[in-house]
């Protein structure tokens, strides 16, 4: 086997070890009589996935979209083929036992380790140019976990961002983080003063995160 099969073949077993994780985590949580919600970690690269000439570009893309199987295999995005493969299969557990679950699907997490070789990064150039390229920082990921676990009338995903990468600036601020001993090239003036599209939205997660902090003041 060539070091690219054997690479190809690690990168698809750790799909079906996450999957395998996903099930048996969900399966423990069924057999727990005091588990009252479930909130599974998931992620952005869940939903942004797909082939673009089969949507419209205009058009939003937000929890109730989910990232295309076949398309992230034929293109090798491990990292979103498993935790697309995975949240499903813990949807799929967890509408069998009747479990309250919810989701969070969470952008690129900007922590200090963060590093080029991060498996979410696979397509990031195609995801900036498509406007689906977003970051969570952690101490809002950890607050949106708490909000729709304590929040009674939570429910589904969540697409959980608080930054997105739509501008040349940007871009090029977060290559340094990433890779800080090379040099970035000068931007044309096209590139410096372009605007993508956002196409993530993450509506949804904000107004409960709202509305919960809304009746904490209200308790207080």
């Amino acid at each position: 086997m060539s070091l690219l099969n054997w690479l190809t073949y690690g990168q698809e077993y750790m799909v079906e070890v996450e999957v395998r994780a996903a099930h048996n985590v969900v399966e423990a949580c069924a057999r727990t009589e005091t588990i009252d919600k479930v909130v599974f970690t998931s992620s952005a690269t869940a939903v942004l996935w797909r082939d673009n000439n089969s949507q419209s570009l205009a058009s939003d893309l937000d929890e109730r979209h989910w990232s295309d199987v076949n398309f992230c295999r034929k293109f090798k995005l491990w990292h979103a083929l498993s935790k697309t493969v995975a949240e499903k299969t813990a949807w799929a557990l967890a509408m069998d036992r009747d479990i309250n679950m919810v989701s969070i699907n969470g952008g690129l997490l900007m922590e200090p380790h963060l590093s080029i070789t991060h498996p979410y990064l696979k397509g990031a150039a195609e995801m900036y140019e498509c406007g689906t390229f977003v970051t969570v920082d952690l101490q809002f990921l950890v607050d949106a976990h708490i909000c729709v676990f304590e929040d009674v009338s939570s429910y589904g995903r969540y697409l959980c961002f608080n930054h997105a990468i739509t501008n040349h600036e940007d871009a090029i601020h977060l290559a340094r983080l990433l890779t800080p001993y090379s040099p970035s090239p000068p931007p044309s003036y096209e590139e410096a003063n372009m605007i993508i599209q956002q196409r993530l939205s993450n509506k949804k997660l904000n107004k409960v995160m709202v509305d919960f902090e809304s009746e904490l003041l209200l308790e207080d």
